[in-house]
């Protein structure tokens, strides 16, 4: 047997660990771009698809109607959003696309609030891509016998057990009918329990099918982070039409929730390998010729109407194109509005002010004759005392006219600030305006319980502070007079009395 010497062996061990090493590292870089050595399948290639999406803003045209969508029964599109349904009882609305779609793969992302203010809400939303486009019927405000797949947020618990709301998937193949009385759990395909009723964010959902595997994602409105998706549910083996329409659906019953749906975006998916979605066919050469001719019309049409509104008015030259105002325009006049709003409400505070000021005086003026009246015929030691306590309160009540004052010049600064100021922002004026009143509310307290004291003190223990009186009101009426005018009431109301019994008396005999 032949011995390796240490000499020998251990760079012979070497050279083998280095070949190894060279080798693995040549397999790797022979594995295809994307794939690992775990196997984890490369993504597949997301195209956005604009004709089977909406987002707001500027969501809706100028009739009302979202582009390239049908929306039904008491669907609300608006700018930002489209409700599905209103917070009233038995409502029903969807959205539909006009257009089947064209791609055998697809994810959407759909954000969605559903808010209302009972604690329980009915009856829920749907989310669909069927065959055909289920306009109106009893499955959440969408047809019965679909073929295809709908995606349940159930709120309302019909089965009673206390498991909603809750994310439903249920399939169809157009001819069975969906359970409402157990919330579909006996067709459901997969299911998953969140709550997404009055969050503080949307909610997001995002269902991909993908190599017939139907899966759900739920952003539960907590965060802000609009990638937060967690795991609902998954359906392999799903079957669904090639083409089909994508919607959108809810319904209320005896309860109610605002079901308001932000966006609806739509992907189109494609394996890797195959190849790449091509764009939309670009326009026949005829039809551009066309559309530009008509273009073209369109302009002389608008010129020659142009100079003959110049010719009729000749006092208005190159007024037309002013008659709409720009955005900066608008702004501008609405800040100066809300200025002239501002100097308005500040002048109104202004002269309130006053009327509390001329009050002001009154009050301390007749309150210092009062006290010094009653001092006057007092004790020479009560007279002392009700001598302080009388400084006091003329002290605290020049005081409160010191403030009244200071509050007065400092509306006069805002009024003036206001009047020549050329951006909005009046939020500290406010705020000190409303600590000047709170001031003045204060000192008037005191005042008032120093004036209390002050009175108690000086008046003797056995009396007690009574009100002037006030003089008595001259009687206009005599005691003979009012007798007579009782009497004459009395028959009055007798009278009226008695008309109107025989009035529904001779009703009666007519039924």
């Amino acid at each position: 047997m032949a011995v390796v010497s240490p000499e020998r062996g251990w760079p012979g061990v070497r050279g083998t660990l280095l070949r190894a090493a060279l080798f693995c590292l040549g397999c790797c870089l022979l594995l295809p771009a994307g794939a690992s050595s775990m196997g984890v399948a490369t993504p597949p290639h997301r195209r956005f698809e604009y004709k089977y999406s909406f987002k707001g803003p500027h969501l809706v045209q100028g009739d009302g109607t979202v582009p390239f969508w049908l929306h039904v029964g008491n669907a609300i599109p608006s700018a930002d959003q489209i409700r599905i349904t209103p917070s009233l009882k038995s409502q029903k609305g969807s959205v539909w696309t006009k257009n089947k779609s064209v791609f055998e793969y697809w994810e959407i992302e759909v954000t969605f609030r559903v808010t209302g203010r009972g604690r329980i809400g009915a009856d829920g939303l749907a989310i669909w891509f069927t065959e055909g486009q289920g306009l109106e019927g009893p499955v959440f405000g969408a047809a019965d016998n679909w073929n295809g797949v709908g995606i349940f947020f159930d709120s309302f618990d019909n089965d009673g057990k206390k498991n909603n709301p809750a994310i439903v998937v249920v399939g169809n193949n157009g001819k069975l009918l969906y359970d409402h009385q157990n919330d579909g759990s006996t067709q459901a395909l997969a299911s998953c329990q969140r709550d997404f009723r009055n969050k503080p964010y949307p909610v997001r959902a995002k269902i991909t099918y993908y190599q017939k595997t139907l899966t759900v994602a739920i952003n539960n409105g907590f965060t802000p982070d609009k990638e937060d998706y967690e795991f609902c549910a998954k359906v392999e083996e799903m079957i669904l039409p090639s083409q089909g329409y994508f919607g959108i659906s809810a319904a209320t019953g005896g309860l109610a929730d605002d079901h308001d749906v932000l966006s609806f975006l739509t992907f189109q998916l494609t394996e890797p390998g195959k190849e790449a979605p091509t764009p939309d066919p670009e326009m026949p050469e005829k039809d551009k010729e066309k559309y530009q001719e008509e273009f073209e019309h369109f302009q002389q049409e608008l010129d020659k109407k142009k100079e003959e509104f110049q010719k009729d008015h000749p006092d208005m030259q190159g007024q037309p194109d002013d008659l709409y105002e720009t955005v900066s325009d608008r702004e501008l006049r609405q800040i100066f509005e809300g200025q002239n709003r501002i100097h308005l409400e500040i002048k109104q505070l202004n002269r309130q002010l006053d009327m509390i000021l001329d009050e002001q005086r009154r009050y301390v003026s007749a309150v210092t004759e009062e006290i010094a009246k009653r001092g006057a015929g007092l004790p020479s030691q009560q007279g002392q005392v009700s001598e302080q306590e009388l400084d006091t309160i003329v002290k605290t009540q020049e005081e409160v006219l010191r403030q009244v004052n200071e509050m007065r010049n400092s509306m006069g600064d805002t009024l003036r600030l206001v009047s020549g100021i050329q951006h909005p922002g009046s939020a500290g004026g406010v705020y000190e305006t409303t600590q000047h009143f709170n001031d003045i509310k204060e000192h008037l307290h005191i005042v008032k319980r120093d004036i209390e004291h002050l009175v108690q003190r000086n008046m003797p223990s056995t009396e007690k502070p009574k009100c002037p009186e006030l003089p008595p009101f001259p009687s206009c009426l005599a005691t003979a007079h009012f007798f007579i005018f009782v009497a004459v009431q009395t028959v009055l109301f007798i009278g009226y009395i008695m008309y109107r019994s025989q009035q529904e008396a001779a009703a009666k005999k007519f039924f």
